[in-house]
């Protein structure tokens, strides 16, 4: 194919040096606008607004909105002419099945599926033992370097070899790049799960305890999986779907095939009589 359109969005913001380090890449194998937050939209999931105000900036546009108002805004309205949509580069990986739903910058991918483009998202490990660590690290551009060269690379190479013919968009996640040159491999999400949560007079903490396993590399998801290949060094790309999917439950088919619709209220007056 010609040259691709490429919209990039994140969840970070527009200013933030992840956007700018993929922005960077992409623009040598496509035509890139950003349409990214304005301001820092970190883990609200695919949250949509009814209405969004719109800033011109160097690198496209900045929206006051969350990332999958960026998507619905720049398909529809900014920048129509899309051949794929990337988010990122996230600050911090975003891995795991149940990290997903709650990513903007996953989300921002699942929202394009829904227009039937292409998309990725993109993310970088940081190796800490806290989730709100993250806000204290200070990653340049350089730091994302295999972030931005693993999806510069993708996005010149997966829509023409068709990848997106079997999956929605791909889910990727890198090392910081003074890991060295990192190899690339696909993987799946990892099922492990390990929230939990304490109880403090009125106050209750969350916390997920999978990141002080991955900062200590002692963690048992399988080869294969995408948590264990960024412990490993590796470039995580996971192939995925988007829409939910359903499938035929007997069990459920008998309980619904018992329901007796009607007025409530009747029936318990007839039934106290």
């Amino acid at each position: 194919m010609d040259e691709p359109t490429i919209l990039l969005t994140n969840d970070d913001g527009i200013e933030s040096a992840g956007l700018r380090a993929v922005y960077d890449g992409l623009s040598t194998v496509g035509d890139v606008t950003a349409v990214a937050p304005a301001e820092d939209q970190s883990a609200v999931g695919r949250a949509i607004s009814h209405e969004v105000t719109v800033h011109e900036h160097e690198l496209g546009y900045a929206v006051e909105g969350t990332p999958s108002d960026c998507v619905v805004a720049g398909l529809e309205a900014l920048v129509t002419d899309t051949d794929l949509v990337v988010a990122g580069c996230n600050r911090g990986a975003n891995l795991g099945a149940y990290v997903l739903g709650r990513s903007g910058t996953v989300s921002a991918a699942v929202e394009a599926t829904f227009f039937d483009v292409p998309a990725m998202a993109v993310s970088m490990y940081i190796p800490v033992r806290e989730d709100a660590a993250f806000a204290d690290i200070e990653a340049n551009g350089d730091s994302y370097r295999e972030a931005a060269k693993a999806t510069t690379y993708l996005a010149d190479h997966a829509v023409d070899a068709g990848v997106f013919e079997q999956c929605d968009y791909l889910n990727i996640n890198a090392p910081v790049a003074e890991w060295g040159d990192a190899q690339m491999t696909v993987t799946r999400p990892s099922h492990l799960y390990e929230m939990d949560a304490v109880q403090d007079g009125d106050a209750v903490t969350l916390h997920d305890r999978i990141w002080e396993h991955m900062a200590d590399g002692d963690i048992p998801d399988p080869e294969g999986t995408d948590r264990r290949a960024v412990v490993d060094g590796k470039i995580s790309v996971s192939p995925l779907t988007a829409p939910h999917t359903t499938e035929h439950h007997e069990a459920l088919d008998a309980i619904a095939e018992t329901y007796e619709p009607g007025d409530d209220e009747a029936a318990n007056d007839e039934a106290a009589d």
